[in-house]
């Protein structure tokens, strides 16, 4: 039995609702697949502490040595770096858990930690914006079912040159594929060989080009989606031309100003980075939370950002923000393997 430090303790001392406990013990036990001899550091902050002691209890039940920080203890919001404490304890860990909800301008410090993770090839469960709905949603797919789906999508993308797009709200985007950079898979099942968010259910990669028009009626990312939350009843169209950003228009203003001036914060934010396919069957619909909406079945893209160190693109960015529209049409070249939101793959 191992030692509990205060921080830990005080988690353990804080009382959680019970709905949370199936989507913390599948966190733990099926998608991180913990032992008992690893050692785990879970970084939360005031707001999540809650869905944190829920974890922190399925930490204790496993049996396994961790340790606990909850961000506000030690330093002020928004962070401007990712506290010492919390990397130095991440650099005697096997896995690493963060599950707290993200304050504008606070990138920097995340990309700190996944910098730890990258290079030590740390499991890592990334639960930004987790709240009890997605604890109750999202996290309590069949994460094995997912996977399963995830599997028998990529080995199809995997082989193909392109990826063609449609909805019904006017999305027609060609993402023409890069054979040099590579398809991951981040189904909830998290390995060694990328750190994944949870709740998991993607496949992504960073495309060559895309071309065409994507609308946004689902959501956007990072603090704009909170700001703004569902977009169905006043959509982001954005044009995309040599996979950048050439237009984009809303009839809400704020909205496309506010995501106009994200995507050029640098000069490859308004770069498509990433092209990924959401795959947990779970979710039903879009909840207005970019860390479950991603992961809602058909086409998200992100600007920014293209995770070179895993997809192996050889530009990086400032920046990353996701955008997820509803009700897809999916072709891998001819192959129709979505029709309106439907996956037509056989499992």
């Amino acid at each position: 039995m191992y030692s509990v430090t205060p921080q830990a303790q005080a988690l353990l001392d804080t009382p959680y609702p019970e709905e949370f406990a199936p989507g913390a013990h599948a966190a733990v036990f099926n998608c991180l697949r913990i032992e008992p001899s690893e050692r785990v550091t879970l970084i939360t902050d005031r707001e999540t502490t809650p869905i944190a002691a829920a974890i922190a209890a399925e930490l204790a039940a496993n049996g396994c040595q961790w340790n606990a920080f909850v961000l506000e203890d030690l330093a002020p919001r928004p962070l401007k770096d990712m506290p010492a404490a919390a990397l130095e304890d991440m650099e005697t860990s096997d896995i690493s858990i963060f599950a707290v909800k993200v304050q504008q301008n606070e990138l920097r410090s995340r990309m700190q930690m996944t910098e730890v993770v990258n290079r030590r090839r740390m499991r890592h469960a990334h639960m930004v914006n987790i709240t009890p709905q997605i604890m109750c949603e999202g996290m309590r797919a069949d994460f094995a079912l997912v996977d399963q789906l995830s599997q028998k999508v990529i080995e199809k993308v995997r082989c193909s040159s392109y990826i063609r797009a449609t909805t019904s709200a006017g999305t027609d985007i060609r993402a023409d594929l890069n054979p040099g950079y590579k398809w991951l898979k981040t189904s909830g099942i998290i390995s060694r060989e990328k750190w994944g968010n949870l709740p998991g259910g993607e496949i992504f990669t960073t495309p060559g080009e895309v071309n065409g028009t994507f609308v946004v009626d689902g959501v956007v990312g990072d603090y704009l989606c909170f700001r703004y939350g569902l977009l169905e009843s006043a959509p982001l169209t954005i044009e995309i031309k040599g996979n950048r950003i050439v237009d984009c228009h809303s009839e809400n203003q704020q909205l496309r100003d506010d995501f106009w001036a994200y995507t050029h914060t640098d000069e490859n934010s308004d770069r498509v980075g990433e092209f990924a396919i959401g795959t947990n069957l779970g979710i039903k619909q879009v909840i207005g939370n970019i860390l479950q909406d991603e992961k809602f079945p058909g086409i998200h893209i992100a600007f920014g950002n293209p995770y070179g160190e895993h997809t192996g693109a050889p530009w990086t960015s400032t920046t990353h923000i996701d955008v997820v529209g509803l009700r897809f049409n999916i072709w891998v070249e001819e192959e129709q393997i979505m029709r309106d939101g439907r996956f037509l793959v056989q499992l």
